[in-house]
């Protein structure tokens, strides 16, 4: 387990980057946001608590965010439950023993399980470390996770923020988080990522706080849950 505001050097706006670790932690970075930008306020007030969700780092935790981009979140689930091994938790050495075809008995696409192989043999030959990733300033730890094949720039964001706990990372290309910025700052219309990237600069150093608030009205307000943990 990661320390909560564990130092991790400086970040891509300068300052020092920290670790999210607790509700404490994430009541803290909203209070900084409210300063730093105070638009959020009455987003804040619509939209209550600001929930933590925490996995632990590691080939779980990635395995989860990768299997969660389902069509539906009962799918995911369900594709999840059958993952499970029934003795102890998924591990990297433990999915690279499968065999080769039991993809389709978990209801996976061919495109996520050849990611999921590609993960486990990187991490269970020590290739990859996911713990040690999320001790890595932001860019050095997105660097290697999307060299691997498999990972684009919103799978690696999602992994630091919820399994590293990354306090200044902002999924600027998740569509739910466009329409929710987009709503609740009235913009004329939904912001694309680059746009987006762009608005979050103001919330640095408390981006991921800014994103898990901006998740909580899309469910709250607009009545839709596509937050990618669960």
């Amino acid at each position: 387990m990661l320390s909560s505001a564990t130092d991790l050097g400086s970040g891509p706006l300068g300052g020092r980057v920290q670790i999210i670790r607790s509700d404490d932690d994430v009541r803290l970075g909203l209070d900084a946001l409210l300063v730093l930008d105070p638009r959020l306020a009455p987003i804040a007030a619509d939209t209550g608590p600001i929930p933590l969700r925490l996995r632990e780092p590691g080939f779980a935790g990635l395995a989860h965010i990768i299997v969660s981009q389902m069509v539906s979140r009962a799918s995911a689930e369900a594709i999840w439950r059958r993952m499970l091994p029934a003795d102890g938790p998924l591990t990297a050495e433990g999915y690279v023993r499968l065999a080769p075809e039991v993809w389709r008995e978990f209801g996976l696409s061919r495109a996520k399980a050849d990611t999921l192989s590609r993960i486990a043999e990187a991490v269970a030959s020590g290739r990859l470390d996911l713990s040690g990733l999320c001790l890595k300033p932001p860019d050095e730890a997105l660097g290697e996770l999307t060299a691997l094949k498999g990972i684009g720039p919103w799978t690696a964001e999602v992994y630091l923020m919820f399994c590293g706990g990354h306090a200044d990372v902002f999924p600027a290309g998740d569509v739910a988080l466009q329409n929710a910025v987009g709503a609740a700052l009235g913009l004329a219309a939904r912001p694309q990522a680059k746009a987006l990237a762009k608005i979050s600069h103001v919330w640095s150093p408390w981006r991921s706080v800014a994103a898990r608030l901006f998740w909580a009205y899309y469910a709250t307000k607009m009545r839709r849950d596509m937050v990618p943990i669960g």
